[in-house]
């Protein structure tokens, strides 16, 4: 039977999913709940869906069969879990929780059940991740011995907005988020090339000083002043991940904010903002274009040497790198975002939820990206001292 899905938060970014979700072939209902009720009800006519939900505890009780949830991000960890125990499949916005402890009930409730958990994590399918998966599995850089992750994303580039959306008039309490319990746009992106995780952390803060009242501790929920957060990660396979969480800083937000660099004994990833290079001890080489994401026109001849049949990726917002084969026809020119993701996303939960497989980034992979966070975020508030990560494993096969 095909999926009935339930969206919950109709946020400004729910609304992607909400689309390709009622294009997908496989799925027969979409509904919507939120705190705010006109905001469902304004889903409920922008995007044509089956209905709506009075409240959260109105939809566990439902027939729906999954729960996606675009809540407040430090929300997410307590409701995939009672989504969960009432018996739906859950799909997360990141983060997947900020305790430790929520993430261990909720790999513990997948482990004990059949319910499908994933976490969506848009770094997994980004072009240069995608494309660093693939080279570094089929062993062409080497041992890759270092690597990094970075989310820089300036607060004045949306988030004051975001959080001033859903915050009410006490937005500034939740707008101090400390960067670090956001960290899988960072691992997400490096853990997903490479088959190892994180051990232990040491991390450092930069207070802010900007002294608008966010990222104040006197304001701010989290006990948080840190705006800009930088971790030193040691992996179980003796390798080293370095990510940056940045919210000031002077980068422009319409470029990407998730940037990759892996470093092998036998060739080397650079990304930066504007383009990116493969390197071995011969040469150097541009790979920019196999990394970037287009809708509409392609500029004449920026394509030169890339392979024909990954062109028309391009009218729906995808990079050459990434193989749009394994999606529905109806994806097609649909709206996409945060380089090419989406798709990937909303058919990789469908998918799941109907085979009864675990999908790339499930509930084990989700807490490898989200832990390591946690952990530098403890290690931030004690001046940098080196954190164990914990590890709950693999995901069954």
């Amino acid at each position: 039977m095909a999926v009935k899905i339930a969206i919950v938060g109709a946020g400004q970014f729910a609304g992607s999913f909400a689309t390709l979700w009622q294009l997908h072939p496989e799925v027969s209902e979409v509904y919507v709940t939120d705190v705010v009720a006109e905001r469902a009800a304004e889903y409920l006519s922008k995007y044509d869906l089956a209905g709506t939900f009075a409240d959260f505890d109105e939809v566990l009780a439902s027939d729906v069969d999954a729960v996606a949830i675009f809540t407040q991000r430090w929300t997410h960890g307590q409701m995939a879990l009672a989504a969960l125990q009432a018996g739906k499949h859950v799909y997360s916005s990141v983060p997947m929780a900020i305790e430790s402890s929520e993430i261990e009930a909720i790999v513990a409730e997948v482990a004990g059940g059949n319910r499908i958990y994933m976490m969506g994590e848009t770094s997994y399918y980004n072009p240069a991740v995608w494309w660093a998966r693939e080279k570094i599995g089929a062993g062409e850089m080497g041992r890759v011995f270092y690597s990094e992750g970075d989310y820089v994303h300036d607060m004045d580039n949306g988030f004051y907005a975001a959080y001033q959306f859903s915050g009410g008039e006490n937005w500034k309490r939740t707008a101090s988020f400390p960067p670090m319990l956001y960290p899988t746009h960072a691992v997400g992106g490096v853990l997903g090339a490479l088959p190892t995780y994180a051990t232990s952390v040491s991390c450092i803060g930069v207070v802010d000083d900007r002294d608008d009242g966010v990222f104040d501790k006197s304001v701010s929920m989290f006990d948080n002043d840190f705006s800009n957060m930088s971790a030193h990660f040691e992996l179980a396979d003796g390798g080293v991940m370095r990510t940056n969480e940045f919210r000031r800083v002077g980068h422009p937000a319409h470029v990407h904010e998730s940037r990759f660099r892996f470093y092998g004994t036998d060739a080397v990833m650079e990304q930066t903002s504007n383009g990116a290079s493969l390197s071995d001890r011969n040469m150097i080489e541009d790979i920019s274009p196999m990394f970037r994401t287009h809708q509409g026109q392609v500029p004449e001849g920026e394509l030169e040497g890339i392979d024909e049949a990954l062109r028309h990726s391009f009218s729906s917002g995808t990079a050459p790198v990434q193989d749009r084969s394994r999606l529905p026809k109806e994806f097609e020119g649909a709206p996409n975002g945060h380089e090419g993701s989406h798709h990937f996303l909303a058919d990789d939960f469908v998918k799941a939820v109907r085979s009864g497989t675990h999908p790339p980034v499930n509930a084990w992979t989700a807490a490898r990206f989200t832990l390591p966070g946690i952990a530098a975020w403890e290690s931030a508030r004690n001046g940098g001292v080196r954190v164990p990560v914990l590890d709950l494993g693999d995901a069954p096969a």
